[in-house]
């Protein structure tokens, strides 16, 4: 007797095991985390972008349009639908710990026929059987407590569904914002470009004049001539490109602040009067906080955890306890009279013989998802760094490129002015004076290149910092190596092992 009591025991308290939330398991490897940031880092900046960090750039014009994007943009509204989808979901996982009941009121009216003593049925020539009334009210209850953690497991697999939604969602207002800044400061830089060109179209028009007039005075040839002329096409041929290329980017920042593109424009006219605002980075390991990516990629590893957790406790009896109780009678009157009312009760238990392997592949495809999801944070977390580093970089390497062009540029134009003045006088022939134009026409416009270029960077560069947001520290489910003693650890799994045994954790049947 003894050793039934304790097998049952042990049973009992493998069943309650069953039912507990198991930790999620940790994802990241020591190496994961780097020290600090290798690329050049800006000083006597602030450290960490701050929200409504386009601000620093000095535009009335950008805080609007970006303010209409907020508001107006359809990627965001999607995002934020599905945010509102994964509510409703929750919700509905919600329910499922609760009793369901319903009410049933119903009312009959019935007409019997006659009977003789013997209990045949009579007929009789305009004779009726009697008619009469039934009324009833009955409560029907039914609850599936959730003694294995199955609606728990769900529930928690739902909450971190929409945690992840909504660090989607900020995902995309971080990146619509971003695009939103980017193509705006290419409508500038391209509307530079245009008057670089027809800047360029002018000066090159000036010394085709003075070819002219030498080939008149028998200075220059024809050759001469066609050259310069070659020089002034391949310059306006450039204009409509860059127009076309404007007008694109126009449509584009349109669509991003969600209306239509007819008729859409912006005022400002050049990057002139757009700021730089950098920032620095703090630690590596801060930037997990401070990426809605990397959030996101959190919560969809701790919901597949939660969904391996339901698939364990699927395993087991569902256990369901139903009840009801009402009252019937032929009168509405007397519908709710004690001697009216009845009641019942009653309990049932549902469990799984065979199903040919089906549980047992459910649970198996959770630990698959689980596996794919580890990978998938730590693939978040490297690309995270990734993104900083390369944004640092660019900063920092374009700003030194726009440096060397701004030199360029003034030694060019102070060439070409030297050589036009040479030229007019007959010093140097035209081949030197196309030469010096095209020399800073060409710099002229990878100096506009490079400042669109370094200012995208610093946009990527808030945008890699996550913009401002951070995640609440109560949310985490992903920490530092380390800092959680005898936290579960994601394995490596084994080629020769099954899916089964190489997953963390081990399978309810371990």
């Amino acid at each position: 007797m003894t050793k039934w009591i304790t097998r049952a025991s042990v049973m009992v308290l493998a069943f309650a095991a069953a039912g507990c939330a198991t930790d999620v398991p940790q994802a990241l490897k020591p190496t994961d985390i780097p020290a600090k940031f290798t690329s050049p880092i800006p000083t006597a900046v602030d450290v960490w972008p701050k929200k409504e960090w386009w601000h620093g750039f000095g535009s009335t014009e950008l805080d609007g349009l970006i303010a209409d994007a907020e508001k107006n943009n359809l990627n965001i509204a999607i995002a934020f639908a599905a945010v509102l989808q994964a509510e409703a979901q929750t919700n509905a996982e919600r329910s499922t710990l609760f009793p369901s009941i319903t009410l049933s009121p119903s009312a009959t009216r019935e007409q019997s026929t006659l009977t003789s003593g013997t209990g045949r049925t009579v007929s009789l020539p305009g004779v009726t059987g009697p008619t009469f009334n039934t009324f009833s009210l009955t409560a029907n209850g039914v609850w599936s407590p959730d003694i294995w953690g199955l609606a728990q497991d769900n529930l928690r697999a739902a909450v971190q569904t929409l945690k992840a939604q909504r660090y989607a969602q900020e995902e995309v207002a971080l990146t619509e914002v971003s695009d939103v800044g980017t193509t705006y400061l290419s409508v500038l830089a391209l509307r530079d470009q245009i008057t670089i060109a027809v800047n360029n179209v002018e000066a090159a028009k000036r010394v085709l004049v003075v070819t002219q007039e030498r080939l008149k005075a028998g200075t220059d040839s024809e050759l001469d001539l066609a050259q310069e002329e070659a020089v002034v096409e391949g310059q306006e041929a450039n204009i409509p490109v860059l127009k076309e290329q404007e007008h694109e980017q126009l449509l584009a920042l349109a669509i991003l602040l969600g209306r239509a593109p007819e008729g859409f424009d912006v005022a400002a006219q050049n990057l002139d009067g757009i700021k730089s605002p950098l920032v620095a980075p703090g630690l590596p390991s801060e930037l997990l906080l401070r990426n809605p990516s990397v959030a996101e990629a959190e919560a969809n590893l701790a919901s597949a955890h939660a969904n391996v957790d339901a698939a364990r406790a699927a395993f087991f009896p569902a256990v369901s306890l139903t009840g009801s109780a009402g009252s019937e009678s032929s009168v509405v009157g007397t519908l709710f009279h004690a001697s009216t009312f009845e009641w019942s009760a009653g309990a049932s238990a549902l469990q799984t013989l065979f199903d040919a392997g089906k549980l047992f592949a459910e649970s198996d495809i959770s630990k698959a998802e689980q596996l794919s999801l580890v990978a998938s944070y730590r693939l978040a977390v490297i690309s995270a760094f990734s993104s900083v580093e390369t944004a640092l970089g660019q900063v920092s390497n374009y700003a030194k490129e726009q440096e060397a062009l701004e030199r360029e540029v003034k030694s060019a134009a102070n060439a070409f002015r030297i050589s036009e003045l040479q030229y007019r006088e007959g010093i140097v022939d035209i081949t030197t004076v196309i030469t010096t134009e095209q020399t800073l026409f060409a710099a002229e416009t990878s100096l506009a290149q490079a400042k669109l270029a370094h200012a995208q960077a610093v946009v990527a560069l808030y945008e890699s910092m996550g913009g401002g947001w951070s995640e609440d520290p109560k949310d985490q489910t992903q920490y530092l190596p380390g800092t959680i003693p005898d936290a579960p650890t994601a394995p490596v799994p084994n080629p020769q092992d099954s899916i089964w045994r190489a997953l963390w954790p081990n399978s309810w049947s371990d």
